[in-house]
């Protein structure tokens, strides 16, 4: 069995925040430490799943909230790994069992991941989704996560599946073997707890998600690779991310060349509107004084 990650979720701190990983008191809470599943650093990010952390005392008080709920998060998932409670698998032999026996796959990520990018004949049941709401609270939530990085990344607002257990009770028995997958790893725990509380017992878990995956683990649908389903934004159009670097690495110079070429494109449009407003200016004023 793999050993758990380190890091794995210093991208996600929502999840801690979540009905999804409520503790159950039925489970224990004393812990060896030295497992490494999740770092004990304080994120640094003020965006949470699209909760924008407010400053002062109260953004203060909720950092303090969350980072004792990771780490509560983090004692418990360690202690199923550990106790082989939730199985764990690297991509790779999650690949080859799925494969070669019955046990379903199951991907939990949220939809606009899912569209890119997805195993053939999985199950597709979202932990999170993307937040459709357009109230006023969600609105802001998606105008705040926007402007503190969305643009640039791509991320969405997720909210929480609240009929994520009941969903994968309507499909699967309790004694199904079934493997879970998400795009780095830690969307995909938080459900395998959610299910192991809810009487699930042959759980297993990716270690690392899709995005740690080569192409020949599964067999993929989709329009692109799995490493690339959670990019976006306008990091992802100037190939400006860590997997388009990866994949630049082994695609060679032609793939390179596609993104310069946007680069260059996009230099040469910011140029031409800044002296057509250099033009248009003069002229504006010339017709006024007429």
């Amino acid at each position: 069995m793999a050993a758990p990650p380190l890091g794995l979720a210093r991208r996600f701190a929502g999840v801690f925040t979540s009905p999804a990983v409520a503790h159950s008191g039925s489970r224990p809470r004393s812990l060896r430490p030295g497992l490494g599943l999740l770092p004990s650093k304080r994120w640094s990010g003020v965006v949470r799943m699209g909760a924008v952390v407010g400053g002062g005392q109260e953004g203060e008080d909720e950092e303090l909230r969350q980072t004792k709920e990771q780490a509560a998060a983090r004692r418990r998932w360690e202690t199923l790994i550990r106790e082989q409670k939730i199985k764990t698998l690297t991509p790779r032999e999650a690949g080859y069992t799925y494969k070669l026996t019955d046990k379903a796959l199951l991907d939990v990520r949220p939809s606009n991941e899912r569209q890119k990018a997805w195993v053939k004949g999985s199950t597709w049941i979202p932990v999170f989704d993307v937040d459709t709401s357009v109230d006023l609270g969600g609105l802001s939530k998606k105008v705040s996560n926007f402007v503190m990085g969305g643009w640039w990344s791509g991320s969405s607002t997720l909210s929480f599946n609240k009929n994520f257990v009941q969903q994968v009770e309507e499909k699967f028995s309790k004694d199904t073997d079934i493997i879970l997958v998400c795009q780095k790893g830690l969307r995909s725990l938080a459900a395998c707890e959610q299910l192991y509380n809810a009487g699930f017992e042959n759980l297993f878990w990716v270690q690392g998600g899709l995005e740690a995956a080569e192409e020949e683990d599964f067999e993929r649908e989709g329009s692109q690779p799995f490493k690339l389903a959670a990019i976006g934004g306008v990091s992802e159009f100037f190939g400006w991310t860590d997997q388009q670097r990866r994949q630049a690495a082994k695609e060679g110079l032609g793939y390179r060349l596609v993104f310069t070429g946007r680069l260059v494109g996009a230099l040469v449009l910011l140029d031409a509107l800044f002296l057509g407003a250099q033009r248009i200016g003069p002229l504006l004023q010339e017709m006024q004084s007429h």
